[in-house]
């Protein structure tokens, strides 16, 4: 059984039946079937489903996105905005797949020759809770344009989130089985790995739980891609106002109440204006409202379940026992729900908690360099590698440094975020393959040869 919890008050929303053998085995052949009639519909028909499909998320998203706010806590205009990014990338796929997969002609010794793109068959999505929607939707539009069909193994404490999503398919009129919604432990993720129908698998969630999946993937020799944690750098250089670098700065920790995997985690910043830009930092994170995510002022919600809340004071905890400075925060919020106070640590080095862990929560940890050498040095010194942003005035030096990290993403004075018309993506600890853009919707095809005489 699965349970809905909402944050913000510790209450039970509702519980859900998890699927059963029986159930899963016929939702796995209904997505087989509706593979081997998907695969040929030409672009403008699956471009048509897809756009309607967007249209039903404009229309709803009120509901669309009380639900995710009530089931893991996100702040009610952030959830209304996730739902209008998921119409958007479908939108964009709708445009852009048939230009994006096009048949390649390539000259040779063969009378023609030529490369296409073809799908793969059901590929199995396994998604998190911090982005509902949007983790799903930024796989499942570029792989459905591209003639595959999806299946998806939430994360346990959003399932009414990913009944909705199945639900918006086919009140579009998407045929059944182009998306499968499967209620299941993780327990089980192993087996629908190794099932046959399966024919690759895509997960965005911590590094531990992706080497599993990529254990098993390869063990089965099947194709995987993997969006995993990070803990981003955000490095202040000079020659920035530092009240503005904190303003955003601040933004960047809090984004989706900290609780993203591209949320800025490590800001570093350069000796000569680190007192000024602490000082805005923290003032900025006091700044901030948190409360009742249906509020249309809050900043910061709740986080989305008990136990991460516990996980985030501990790793406070102990980076202020190995000698960080606690400036503000540190503690969880009285009364009802899973609140936990906006926290700048400062004196954060190498070897503590908040610099080598990732932190999922709204808890800075500020770092001192002495130049943009070093800042850099420390910005790589991590395991992770999803994104990082650098500050500065001028936008050539930061292009310059930008080539120096070590990152799937780097932004120039600019919040960190996913488009679909970039590739999305890490490195090292966060994972490998990418999605969104002309690279993301290559990554579940056969990219097939045909050579003729």
């Amino acid at each position: 059984m699965f349970r809905a919890i909402n944050p913000a008050t510790g209450e039970l929303i509702r519980e859900y039946p998890e699927h059963d053998e029986t159930e899963v085995e016929q939702r796995l052949k209904a997505a087989e079937e509706a593979f081997q009639s998907w695969r040929r519909f030409d672009f403008a028909e699956r471009a048509a489903h897809l756009s309607s499909v967007a249209d039903r998320l404009r229309e709803d998203t009120d509901r669309l996105a009380r639900l995710i706010t009530e089931e893991m806590g996100k702040p009610l205009a952030a959830a209304e905005s996730e739902v209008d990014k998921c119409a958007w990338v479908c939108d964009f796929y709708a445009e852009n797949a048939e230009r994006f997969l096009a048949t390649e002609t390539v000259g040779t010794d063969a009378a023609k020759s030529f490369i296409r793109h073809e799908p793969l068959g059901p590929v199995l999505a396994i998604m998190p809770w911090n982005f509902p929607y949007w983790q799903l939707f930024r796989f499942a539009a570029p792989a459905l344009m591209a003639g595959n069909v999806a299946v998806l193994k939430h994360a346990a404490n959003v399932p009414g989130s990913a009944l909705a999503i199945e639900a918006v398919f086919r009140e579009a009129g998407v045929p059944d089985g182009v998306m499968t919604t499967l209620l299941v432990s993780s327990a089980r993720t192993k087996y629908l790995i190794g099932d046959p129908i399966i024919r690759a698998v895509t997960l965005t969630g911590s590094d531990r739980a992706g080497m599993e999946v990529a254990a098993e993937a390869g063990r089965c020799l099947k194709k995987a891609v993997l969006e995993l944690g990070g803990s981003d750098p955000f490095i202040i250089l000079e020659d920035v106002d530092p009240a503005e670098a904190g303003r955003q700065a601040a933004k960047a920790r809090t984004i989706n109440s900290g609780q993203s995997c591209i949320a800025a985690k490590r800001f570093i910043v350069i000796d000569d204006i680190a007192d000024r830009f602490e000082e805005e930092f923290v003032r900025a994170m006091e700044g901030l409202k948190v409360g009742d995510p249906m509020e249309r002022g809050t900043d910061v919600g709740p986080m989305a379940r008990e136990d991460l809340l516990d996980s985030l004071d501990d790793q406070v905890r102990r980076t202020v026992a190995a000698g960080a400075q606690l400036r503000t925060g540190g503690r969880r919020l009285e009364g009802k729900g899973w609140f936990y106070a906006p926290t700048v640590l400062t004196g954060v080095q190498p070897g503590m908690a908040a610099f080598d862990e990732e932190t999922f929560g709204p808890v800075a940890a500020v770092i001192r360099a002495r130049d943009a050498a070093e800042a850099i040095e420390l910005a790589n010194r991590s395991k992770f590698g999803l994104g990082a942003s650098i500050w500065t005035s001028d936008a050539a030096r930061g292009e310059d440094l930008a080539a120096e990290i070590e990152a799937g993403n780097v932004f120039v004075n600019g919040i960190v975020k996913s488009d679909p018309r970039l590739p999305f993506g890490g490195v090292k600890s966060s994972g490998y393959g990418r999605e969104l853009s002309e690279v993301g919707i290559r990554e579940f095809v056969n990219i097939k040869t045909v050579w003729i005489k």
